[in-house]
């Protein structure tokens, strides 16, 4: 059996409670993410800063990978928890190179 080949990593820039930092997920769960966050009515950005304040001490990236396969795994619609939106962050996720990607 031949395995696909994997993909690689799209960086985006993000904004979370008045701090740039950069993300690092491979497409499917950038994807995936914005799903979730359109399902929710919240932006992908909002939806990054609610992870982000639950994550403990995991790193970003793997909490963004875990929560995407909970609200998968839970077979819940994405719409069915939602997070409420945090103050101080914006609705832009900048990918890599200074564009502005979808939110």
């Amino acid at each position: 059996m031949t395995r696909a080949p994997l993909r690689e990593n799209a960086k985006r820039s993000v904004m979370i409670a008045g701090h740039r930092t950069s993300v690092s997920l491979e497409a499917e769960f950038w994807s995936a993410l914005q799903d979730i966050a359109l399902g929710r009515g919240q932006s992908v950005q909002a939806l990054i800063g609610a992870i982000d304040s639950e994550r403990g001490e995991r790193n970003l990236s793997s909490a963004i990978r875990v929560f995407v396969l909970r609200v998968f795994r839970d077979g819940s619609a994405p719409s069915e928890r939602p997070f409420p939106d945090r103050a101080g962050i914006g609705e832009g996720v900048q990918e890599a190179g200074g564009r502005m990607g979808e939110a």
